[in-house]
């Protein structure tokens, strides 16, 4: 081999070292600047289906064009688990969790690529991030802790409350935490408190014909297992004759209970969204702190009239005129 050869093979191989080595590293880059945001929820119901709608919407309306990557877990933690590692795999520009159960996974997965937590009642007992006060290293989001208190105050308030049901998910860290809050509340109203735990959507209907024969009334929280099978609750309290107070008006629109009172979600999800922005615009996580939804509009009134005239039940004027929804003759008139 001629010298010309050798020079001109030597001059090849560095020219294929170059390129592999910007291939690696153009790989790198385009992943971190990757335009597929990952969305992750537990369950699909109302509430949760308008948080993703919301962050849709309101990234679209501050002009990004990303590419969503919609996932539901079906109330299954495997599945939860094999969603964030197929967002850690590619790489997502921002991988969402709706809910705690979907959030836990993707914290617990995913390290190295932001991680925004929303609809999750407490970031810090569900291990999310250590502080209230400062996100995590690359972990942030917004709670949706309910007004517990003020729900079961109103429930008391709408009927003669002296027994209150309640059903929750034992494996749902947000719902303990909530039942918690509920049965301190009842006990400061000196109301009797009954409760019943589920581990899966399959067994609500069970647990309410196990409490409804023994209570006044019953208190829905913003618990994913429970509300993804709400419609067995509504039926087996309504054939008792027991009024149904929802922390979830989202979710109260499409089934018969008494009334709901809580956070508007889709609003959740446009608030969300911008704090997506924040991140993709180079804002580091640790320095935002867990975000609640805290302006007065952002908590909605549902009443629904139908059910309170199959229940027998006159529900006071003055609340009526503090709805922001009421439910009659099968049609929702907003305010």
């Amino acid at each position: 081999m001629n010298g010309f050869m050798r020079r001109f093979i030597s001059i090849a191989l560095v020219l294929v070292l170059v390129g592999a080595t910007v291939a690696v590293a153009g790989g790198r880059k385009e992943s971190a600047d990757s335009n597929v945001i990952g969305i992750s929820k537990i369950v699909s119901h109302p509430a949760l289906d308008a948080v993703e709608q919301g962050i849709q919407d309101e990234l679209a309306e501050m002009g990004y064009s990303f590419q969503y990557d919609l996932q539901n877990a079906n109330g299954d933690a495997g599945t939860a688990a094999q969603i964030a590692a197929k967002f850690r795999s590619d790489r997502v520009r921002v991988a969402v969790g709706i809910a705690t159960p979907t959030s836990q996974a993707l914290v617990q997965s995913i390290s190295d690529l932001p991680v925004i937590y929303t609809a999750v009642t407490d970031p810090v007992s569900a291990g999310l991030v250590e502080s209230y006060d400062q996100g995590g290293a690359n972990v942030t989001g917004f709670s949706d802790m309910t007004p517990v208190a003020e729900q079961i105050e109103l429930l008391v308030e709408l009927g003669n409350v002296r027994r209150l049901g309640h059903v929750y998910a034992s494996g749902e860290a947000n719902a303990v935490v909530l039942a918690n809050m509920a049965r301190d509340a009842a006990r400061r109203l000196g109301i009797e408190f009954v409760e019943a735990t589920v581990t899966s959507s399959a067994e609500v209907r069970q647990a309410a014909q196990s409490i409804v024969g023994r209570v006044d009334a019953i208190y829905v929280s913003t618990d994913n297992t429970v509300v993804s099978a709400l419609t067995s609750l509504t039926e087996v309290a309504n054939r008792a004759g027991v009024p149904i107070v929802s922390a979830d008006p989202s979710s109260a629109e499409e089934f018969d209970v008494l009334a709901a009172y809580g956070f508007d979600y889709y609003t959740m999800g446009r608030a969300t969204g911008r704090l997506i922005s924040r991140i993709v615009e180079g804002e580091s996580t640790a320095s935002i702190p867990t975000q609640y939804m805290t302006d007065a509009s952002d908590l909605l009134l549902l009443l629904n009239l139908d059910v309170a005239a199959q229940l027998g039940l006159q529900i006071p004027q003055a609340v009526i005129d503090q709805a922001d929804m009421i439910v009659q003759n099968g049609t929702v008139t907003r305010k």
